[in-house]
């Protein structure tokens, strides 16, 4: 069997994904450069290498999985988030660039050389170790209810260095030490509505739908958080939640409707309302 160089067999990866992916190109140097344990940049620097027989099929079969709509982050088990690269399985959400608003919205609220701030619902820990990475001397805690997802978090957790990140086994706030208070309380929980037709993409279907859905339009698991993230904030504290973009104005309204003050709506970098923030 003639040896492909590395340009040609991308372009027959790019033919072959058209018709499953709107990013078939960029996914396909993604899984090329997984197997070859290199950068994109190399891709493009060095188009006549050839791949041996062994990458040939091991990036085949990474083609394969991708042709099913399987999620790039879960066929090569890591995704870039603030830089991080983390680990990911399916007993966790791939962590979206849109995320990132959150991160940037409490270090820029967030004044002070120590605050004590808590990610509820943390998944692969992509928040919770955002903040850590950025500000080590606060004191970071972060939940979830998987036991599985937990796990991911916290090798994520050791493979950053950032050990230091205490992760908690439970329910949203529920989960934290109920004598302690927070400056702020994140959460990037759950908010599209059963029937929405989004879910319906191909490469939700591989993500945990608990970490997708709510009942009540989507809002059911953000209004739990509002309620209960009180108790656990100190005068002044603030809540900060990742929704989607048509509901801001609901969740401002449970905002007020639980007595919190100065709350605003942040825009994501295409102007969609993505974070809302209430103080207590």
């Amino acid at each position: 069997m003639k040896p492909l160089a590395i340009a040609t067999i991308l372009q027959q990866a790019q033919q072959q994904l058209l018709i499953s992916s709107d990013t078939s190109l960029l996914d396909a140097e993604i899984l090329l450069a997984e197997v070859l344990k290199v950068s994109r940049s190399y891709l493009l620097a060095f188009p006549e290498r050839e791949l041996t027989l062994a990458q040939k099929k091991s990036f085949e079969n990474f083609i394969a999985q991708r042709k099913q709509k399987i999620p790039v982050a879960y066929i090569t088990g890591h995704k870039e988030f603030w830089s991080l690269d983390l680990l990911v399985t399916r007993d966790t959400l791939i962590p979206r660039p849109e995320t990132e608003l959150l991160v940037e919205i409490v270090l820029q609220e967030m004044v002070g050389a120590k605050k004590r701030i808590a990610d509820l619902g943390t998944g692969s820990g992509a928040i919770a170790l955002a903040i850590a990475h950025e500000r080590p001397l606060w004191e970071v805690h972060a939940t979830d209810l998987s036991i599985d997802a937990l796990a991911i978090a916290k090798l994520n957790a050791a493979r950053l260095g950032l050990e230091h990140v205490i992760f908690h086994q439970g329910s949203w706030g529920e989960a934290l030490p109920a004598t302690m208070k927070f400056d702020v309380i994140v959460s990037n929980p759950p908010y599209i509505a059963p029937d929405d037709p989004y879910l319906q993409r191909g490469h939700l279907s591989y993500e945990p739908r608990s970490a997708l859905v709510a009942d009540e339009n989507g809002l059911k698991e953000i209004s739990r958080i509002i309620q209960t993230a009180k108790q656990y904030l100190i005068s002044g504290g603030q809540l900060m939640l990742e929704h989607g973009f048509e509901q801001a104005s609901e969740i401002r309204s449970i905002f007020a409707n639980l007595d919190y003050s100065d709350i605003d709506t942040y825009p994501d970098l295409a102007g969609l309302n993505r974070v809302t923030r209430g103080k207590i």
